[in-house]
Parts: structure tokens; sequence; C-alpha cells
């Protein structure tokens, strides 16, 4: 059975030729099973407090698969009893009518299920469940970019609100008219990388700035990067490649900030990244921040030198992955956002920039990722 879904601007289906080319693996279901059983049995005998959390935490993870996997085969079983009554030679007409008027349907039930289960089984990005460091940065356009810039931040915004997550700035360096030159926070909440991944790129703007007596339309840019939040466990830093320096903080913030000296800039020397932090008043918090947006940075690169080796084989995120490339065009205008990496275009400019309808277009990059995940498991099978 092919599977069909919908993309672009025209809404035209799209084949997906690959769901009849993977074989549900039914030993792997069975493990899963047997697991869940396993898992549940364990949960009732007593256990350390730090084991009953990762139990819980598993059996909370299999619980939906399993489910799954017991609907798949209670369908699958119901379309064997009905080839059944249809090959019954004492199966009178009216009964064959019926089941035949059936089959489709849980054909099509049963299609789903495969397909949820075999996205379940594609093996996870482990940072998806990981907080996210956000970094705005206005782009080619001056005043105007800084003000895109801070569309975005807000956009940004108002999707974590509508997914419950929070967010806190931890830099922030604002623009002469508005908006930010660069804006760096934390976003905190379940799966946030995984869904705000895709906003890696550059991001362009077409419209007319209110300083614009002619009406001319300008087009401006501004870059995204969205960091998993690294740990200490997941990347060392060696103290000797580290160059800290405290100094006096800059811009508002009354006497305090002409005689403490709290602000902190950390060089990775090797790496040549540096990290400037004077938000709080307290240089120790500084330096902590400061660090946690470097392990995010070295990570990220890590990352990306990894998946760029692995590319030829399977692409592991939508897109190139290269920064400078340009993955998105919001057009005022004509009221719409075209995302360049999978031809989509919406006309909810309005609704995308107000964080309600960007769900969709993150939507549309997930299925295609799935896709390509689905497609990639065919041809290694």
């Amino acid at each position: 059975m092919t599977a069909v879904e919908p993309t672009g601007a025209s809404g035209a289906p799209r084949f997906l030729p690959y769901d009849c080319q993977i074989m549900l693996p039914e030993q792997k279901l069975d493990a899963l099973v047997a697991r869940h059983k396993a898992v549940e049995r364990e949960l009732a005998t007593p256990v350390t407090p730090d084991t009953y959390v990762k139990l819980s935490r598993e059996f909370a993870e299999l619980t939906p698969i399993v489910e799954t996997v017991k609907n798949y085969r209670s369908t699958i079983a119901e379309i064997d009893g009905l080839d059944a009554l249809a090959a019954d030679p004492s199966t009178d007409l009216e009964m064959r009518a019926m089941a035949a008027a059936e089959r489709p349907h849980l054909e099509q039930k049963r299609a789903a299920l495969e397909r949820e289960i075999k996205l379940a089984l594609v093996p996870k990005d482990a940072m998806d469940e990981r907080n996210v460091i956000l970094e705005i940065r206005a782009g080619t356009g001056g005043d105007e970019a800084a003000l895109f810039a801070g569309d975005l931040f807000r956009m940004y915004e108002r999707y974590a609100a509508n997914q419950r997550w929070k967010v806190e700035v931890i830099s922030s360096s604002e623009g002469t008219m508005g908006g930010f030159k660069e804006i760096v926070a934390e976003i905190r909440g379940r799966g946030a990388f995984a869904k705000l991944k895709f906003e890696s790129g550059v991001h362009r703007v077409q419209r007319v700035p209110d300083t614009e007596a002619a009406g001319r339309i300008h087009t401006s840019t501004a870059t995204v990067a969205v960091l998993p939040e690294a740990a200490e466990v997941d990347i060392h830093i060696d103290d000797a490649d580290l160059r800290i320096d405290t100094l006096r903080s800059g811009g508002a913030g009354g006497q305090h900030v002409n005689k403490t000296e709290s602000a902190v800039r950390v060089t990775h020397i090797p790496s040549g990244i540096v990290v400037m932090m004077q938000e709080d008043r307290s240089q120790h918090r500084n330096r902590a921040k400061a660090m946690a947006i470097l392990r995010a940075r070295l990570y990220d690169f890590e990352r990306q030198k990894r998946d760029a080796a692995r590319a030829a084989e399977r692409r592991g995120q939508v897109g190139t992955g290269d920064r400078s490339e340009r993955i998105r065009t919001y057009n005022f205008p004509q009221g719409r956002v075209s995302d360049h990496r999978i031809n989509l275009t919406l006309y909810k400019l309005p609704q995308v920039i107000e964080g309600e309808a960007l769900g969709e277009i993150i939507d549309a990059l997930v299925t295609e990722q799935q896709a390509e995940l689905l497609a990639a498991e065919a041809a290694s099978s």
C-alpha cells in the first residue's frame, strides 16, 4: 500500500512508496511487548527510588507503542477473519458483501498503524528531548534586520508558550530602533529540540520598513541557531583550553556596573569560540551561563561534523544543515511564508509571526524528516 501525504503550496499529493518496503519485524515487536510486561512487573516490586524513576520513564515510553502493536495485531486478525469468511463456501452473498465493504477500511487502519510502528522503531535523535539554546542575530539590512530579529524572537516565544515551554533570555543586545542585534535565550520543555531544531538557518524578510517614504520593499535577513543544551557529561572541556577574563559590565545598570567586574568573557582557545556574559550582577552566575552556552556551541559543532561525515549514507536533518542556507522567506506584501527546504508556502504570515501557525510549518518539516528516515530504513533493509 502506498501512503499519500499533501505537501507544497498547492496541496498536491506526494507519494511515499516506501511504506510497503519495510516489513515489520515480529520478533522485535514480541520483544517490545515482553519488555513492557517485565517493566510492569518490576514496578510492582520494591525498588530503589532511582530505579523506580528509571523504570517509570521506560514504562511511559513503551506503553503507547505497545498499545499500537496490540491494535495493529488485532486489526490483522480482523482482516484474516474477513478473508476466512469470504473464502468459506457456506458464507451467504450478503455476508460476503459486508466483508468486502469492511476490508478496505481495515486495510487503511492497518497501514496507518504499521507506519506509526515503523516510525517508533526508527532510532531517535538522543538530543530530541533536550532543552534548547536559541540564538538569533540580525543579518544584512541594518535596523530593519534588527527589527526582524525581534519579530522572530517573539514568534518563538509565543510558540513556546503554546507548547507550555519556559523561555529565559540569557543575553541580548538591542537595535538602535528596536528589535535585537543579537539575543540568546534558553527554552526549557519536553521535546523542545525535536521541534525547534529545524529552525536553524537564514530567515529572510521582504517588507516595506516604517521609515521607507517611497514605499519600496526591502529585503533583510536574520540567522537562527538552535542548539541542544549540553551537559558536562556530553562534552569535556579542558580548563587548560580556556581563557577567562573578567571585566566591568557595560550598558545600563547604574553605579554597580562601574564598580564591579561581574562581566565574564570565556574564550575556548582550540576552537576560537568566544562567549561574553554580563546580564547578571553575579560574576559566578555569568560564568556558569557562559559555560552553558560554550558547551552547547561546542557540542553542536561536533554534531555537525558527525552529521557531515555520514550525510552520504543518511541525512539526519531536513536541509543540508548549513547555517548559511536560506531556509525561509517571510513576504509581508503577499502575506506569505515559504519554507524553501520542502517547497511549502502558507498564506498565513500574520498567524505564523504570532506563533500560532508556526506549528504547521514545523509539523510539515517533522513529517518530511520521518519520510526520509523511513526511506533510509527501507533502503538499508
